[in-house]
């Protein structure tokens, strides 16, 4: 069986430019002028709320 050598090492250089390869450039950063506030939303609505009956609904639905 052949040895495999030491493993290569990296400098910082290196992985920058790996990751770069890999990922691509990074999107440019929001602004805090860009962001927008936390807008609340109703609960879902594809699920009924169970209610009182908790462990009714957990039998039924697996969970």
């Amino acid at each position: 069986m052949a040895e495999e050598g030491p493993s290569p090492s990296f400098t910082d250089d290196d992985y920058t430019f790996l990751r770069h390869v890999r990922f691509g450039e990074m999107p440019p950063a929001v602004r805090p002028e860009e962001r927008t506030a936390l807008t609340e939303t109703d609960p879902r609505r594809d699920l009924p709320d169970p209610g009182d009956e908790q462990d009714r609904w957990d039998l039924r639905h697996g969970a």
